[in-house]
Order: structure tokens, then C-alpha cells, then sequence
């Protein structure tokens, strides 16, 4: 008895240390673990309670919620254990020239050029796509519409309304036109940009126009109108029957397809139509705008003349009415002339007359001009030259009278100003209608004498006439009462008219006796 218990004493510390030797394992149901002794890699463990004798295995688990895995030395695995680890994993591997996408379940994951990349097997649904990037950038439509929401490492998405046309640009190059819809490209080490143009405004601004024209005539002769003018071209574009461009001469523009073009020809004849320049006057503010920079217009009202000077020279003259020419390599000058009765006003001049006397006299005078193209290249400015010339001939014909003259007969100075300007200005096609003074105005001590003057012999005029009235009257009387001593009637006849005078403001007339002595006796009147 002694004998085995010393014996059970001796062997329990060998086999507590054969207990230590073992090593357990568990793997949760959604785990997976990768067996390792001395850390060489020995198996995959799929969920379990795992037992190994020694203390050098070791085991590292994986959650299979989070799919990709990080395994070190993955590289190396591969090579001595690849089919191992291809039955539980999904090796991605991309060349410097390759993109991959991997589906986790709802999840989309992107692989970038020269990477290796593994996600477990089974228990999440995984399957992965690769593309060649020198094939094509463009991500196909069925994984597009995929991915739709989603923002993706290493993917630039872009959408192109109905209204518009995308154009793509690698590397700052022009690669090819969008229609409408949505799109994905790589952008592995590349620089992808989208540029996007209306297709509403039938002239957008293209970028590199002359490029895009040279380089790329396929998309060009597919959506474009191209202007190219000549050195004497205008050319006007039209979209739904409006104007919306005017393309100066060498000049080279894109245009949607759709546009209307109208070349003209301006090395002979640089006017506009009537029904161009209404066009263009009556159009919109950029057609206006437009307009300006390219036309010189003059409006020539009625009852004027215009004239027309090309590069300095005389051309034409203009009818009333609106008139365009086209600017581009000719100079455009125009005057208007108006061809009615106009008058001048020469106000205030202070002029002495023959006898020394200070005066200051307005004129006027209406003149017509009959050649406007003589009056105006022979005068720089007619109205000045009117009022100069009426002014020396207004100042010689005051200066050559005396007061009393120039008061008497005003008429003169209009006839000496007339005959003096409608001979200066005969030469130059301008006819004088008429010139007269229209007022002459006096010094204040001048107006007091006259005003005497004028009083004394208003005055005197004034006694003439009463003298001439008295003894008129006095000749009128006497003459009646020689009638009246003559002619009994025409006495009685007079009684008579006296008698109705007094009859008018009395109410009743009382008389004794007859009428013979209504003179002699006494008439007696009651009022009542």
C-alpha cells in the first residue's frame, strides 16, 4: 500500500505536464480559423471545438460577417497551399492594367490595380468581376445601374439629362460624346472629367472648337453644323426662325444640328435688305446686341436727306427710312440733313446807329437748304455760318442809317440783311426764305425823350380834334334853329320829341289850354 501511494505520488507530476501538452480550440458558427503550428500554416478549421497536443499550435479566427480577410504572407500561402485555400477562399488578383469589383452580399467593394485581395467563401454570398482598363474605362450599364447609389473607391458616376450631351475627357483629351443616361469610369491613376453641354441653346459654348473640328470630325459630322466664312462672308444663324448669331468674316463656330445658315456676300455690296434690317433692328437684346457690334445703322427721318461717306468717301444720298451696311472691313460715316424750312434767331445785338445812337436789335430768318451735299462740303457748320453772315450784314445796315430812318422804315434793314446773305450763301445750295427784325430796342433815356414827343404830339392832335368837334356842333345847332324859325311844323315837331323825352320819366302829364301854348304856359305834372 505504501508502495502504490509513493508510486501514485511519483507519476502524478508526469501527468499533469501530458495535460498542460493539450491544446483546445473552439471556432464560433460564424467564425473560421486558420490552423498554425510553429507559425506555418497547417489547415483552415470550419466552426468546432479543436484539440492538438502541444503548445506550439495556434489558431486565428476570422469573422465570416466581415468578408474580405487579411491573412499575412498571403502571397506565400498561395504558392504552397493555393488549393487549399481556393476551396474556402475568393483570390482577387490584378494586373497593373486590371480593376475588379467583388459583391459582398449587398456590399460592393472595388480592387485597384496590382493588389491581392481574399474574401471567405459560403457563408456571405461573394462573387467578383474583373476589367481590362486599357480595353475601356467605362464601367458596363448592367453594373452601373448596380451600383446606382452607391459611392465606389476608385469609380467617377455621372448622369446626362435629356436636355444634354456629355463629353469625356481622359487626361484632359476629348474621348467621345454621352447621350442621355447614367455612366461609371475608372479613375485609376487617370484624370476622368465630364463637360456637359445644353442641347436647348443651339449655340453652346464648345470647348477647343477648332480641336474638336480637326481632330474629331466623327462627332462633328454626327451633331454639329460647322461655319467656316471666307475673308468677304457674313453669315447669319438662325434657330426656330430667330436670329441668334452673326459670325463675322474667317470666322470658324460650332452649332447644334438644326440651325439655319445664310451666307452673304459683302465684297461688292456691304448694304442690308429692308427685310434683313427689320429683322435684326426689331429682334431680341442680345439680337440687338449682336447688331451693334456688327452694323452701322442710320435712321433718316422724313422731310431729311442722308449722306452716305465709305472709307472717307462720298457714296450716296439716303432716302428717309432705316438704312444698315455691314462693318467689317469698310469705315461707315452718314450725316442727316434737314430739308425744311428752318429758322435762325440772331438775338441781341448791340449795334450804333449812323447818328451815334445805341441800339439792340433781334432777327430772324428762315432758310432752306437745296444741296445738301454742296452746303455741307463746303461748310463744316451752316448754322454757324448763317448767324456769322446775318450778323455782319445786320451791323452794316443799322450802321448806315440814323434812328429816326431806321424807325421809319424797318423794311429797309430787311431788304439790305436779305440781299446781303441770300448772296453769301447762293454758292453753297442754301436758299433764305426770308429775314426780318424783329425787334429794336432802345436805351431808357432814348425811350423817355420819344415818349415826350410822342405825348406832345398825341396832345396836340387831341386839340385839333375836340376844336373841330365844338364847331361842328355849334354849326349844327345854328343851322337847326334856321329851320325851325322857317318851318312852323318842323318847331311843333320838335315840341313834340321833347314832350316824349319828358313823357318817359313821369307817370302823368297834366296840360290847361291847347297845345299851341304848351311852350308859353305853364305845364303842371302830378306824380302820383
Amino acid at each position: 500500500m505504501f508502495l502504490s501511494n509513493l508510486l501514485r505520488r511519483v507519476q502524478l507530476p508526469k501527468l499533469s505536464i501530458q495535460i498542460s501538452m493539450w491544446k483546445t480550440f473552439y471556432i464560433k458558427p460564424n467564425e473560421i480559423g486558420i490552423l498554425y503550428y510553429r507559425s506555418d500554416f497547417k489547415k483552415i478549421l470550419q466552426p468546432g471545438t479543436y484539440t492538438y497536443l502541444g503548445r506550439h499550435w495556434q489558431v486565428k479566427t476570422y469573422d465570416l460577417n466581415q468578408p474580405e480577410v487579411k491573412i499575412e504572407n498571403l502571397e506565400l500561402l498561395l504558392r504552397t497551399h493555393e488549393a487549399e485555400l481556393q476551396e474556402h477562399l475568393l483570390i482577387i488578383r490584378t494586373a497593373f492594367n486590371q480593376a475588379a469589383l467583388v459583391r459582398c452580399g449587398q456590399t460592393w467593394i472595388s480592387v485597384m490595380p496590382n493588389q491581392l485581395r481574399a474574401f471567405w467563401r459560403g457563408f456571405i454570398e461573394v462573387e467578383s468581376h474583373i476589367f481590362n482598363l486599357e480595353e475601356s474605362l467605362e464601367l458596363p450599364a448592367e453594373f452601373v445601374q448596380q451600383l446606382r447609389g452607391l459611392a465606389i473607391n476608385g469609380l467617377k458616376k455621372f448622369q446626362i439629362s435629356e436636355y444634354e450631351i456629355g463629353l469625356l475627357y481622359v487626361q484632359n483629351n476629348f474621348i467621345r460624346p454621352l447621350e442621355q443616361g447614367e455612366y461609371a469610369f475608372w479613375t485609376v491613376n487617370r484624370d476622368v472629367a465630364l463637360r456637359t453641354l445644353s442641347r436647348i441653346v443651339p449655340n453652346p459654348d464648345f470647348p477647343l472648337e477648332d480641336v474638336m473640328i480637326e481632330q474629331h470630325p466623327e462627332f462633328v459630322s454626327a451633331y454639329c453644323e460647322v461655319v467656316q466664312l471666307q475673308d468677304r462672308q457674313v453669315a447669319i444663324v438662325r434657330y426656330l426662325g430667330k436670329v441668334i448669331a452673326i459670325l463675322p468674316p474667317t470666322s470658324r463656330k460650332l452649332f447644334w444640328r438644326g440651325v439655319e445658315l445664310e451666307m452673304i456676300d459683302i465684297s461688292s455690296n456691304a448694304k442690308l435688305s429692308p427685310n434683313l434690317v427689320a429683322e435684326l433692328l426689331a429682334g431680341s437684346k442680345e439680337v440687338l446686341l449682336l447688331s451693334h457690334n456688327s452694323l452701322h445703322v442710320r435712321e433718316v427721318p422724313a422731310q431729311h436727306v442722308g449722306l452716305l461717306y465709305v472709307n472717307q468717301e462720298f457714296q450716296a444720298l439716303l432716302e428717309p427710312g432705316i438704312h444698315a451696311w455691314w462693318l467689317y472691313g469698310r469705315s461707315f460715316q452718314t450725316e442727316v440733313i434737314d430739308m425744311r424750312l428752318q429758322n435762325i434767331e440772331v438775338s441781341g445785338q448791340d449795334i450804333l446807329s449812323k447818328d451815334k445812337v445805341p441800339l439792340r436789335l433781334n432777327l430772324t430768318a428762315g432758310f432752306r437748304i437745296q444741296d445738301p451735299l454742296r452746303a455741307k462740303n463746303g461748310l463744316s457748320d451752316i448754322s454757324s455760318f448763317l448767324y456769322k453772315e446775318l450778323q455782319f450784314a445786320l451791323r452794316a445796315a443799322v450802321g448806315e442809317q440814323t434812328l429816326d430812318a431806321l424807325l421809319e422804315n424797318k423794311g429797309a434793314i430787311d431788304r439790305s440783311v436779305a440781299e446781303y446773305i441770300r448772296s453769301k450763301t447762293a454758292d453753297y445750295g442754301i436758299e433764305v426764305d426770308s429775314v426780318g427784325v424783329k425787334d429794336i430796342i432802345l436805351p431808357g433815356e432814348i425811350k423817355t425823350i420819344l415818349s415826350k414827343v410822342v405825348e406832345a404830339e398825341k396832345a396836340a392832335q387831341a386839340n385839333v380834334v375836340r376844336r373841330r368837334e365844338e364847331t361842328a356842333a355849334t354849326r349844327s345847332m345854328l343851322n337847326t334853329a334856321k329851320v325851325m324859325e322857317d318851318n312852323p311844323v318842323a318847331l311843333r315837331l320838335k315840341e313834340l320829341e321833347v314832350l316824349e323825352r319828358i313823357a318817359e320819366k313821369i307817370d302823368r302829364i297834366q296840360v290847361n289850354g291847347s297845345l299851341d301854348s304848351i311852350l308859353t304856359e305853364l305845364i303842371q305834372i302830378n306824380r302820383q
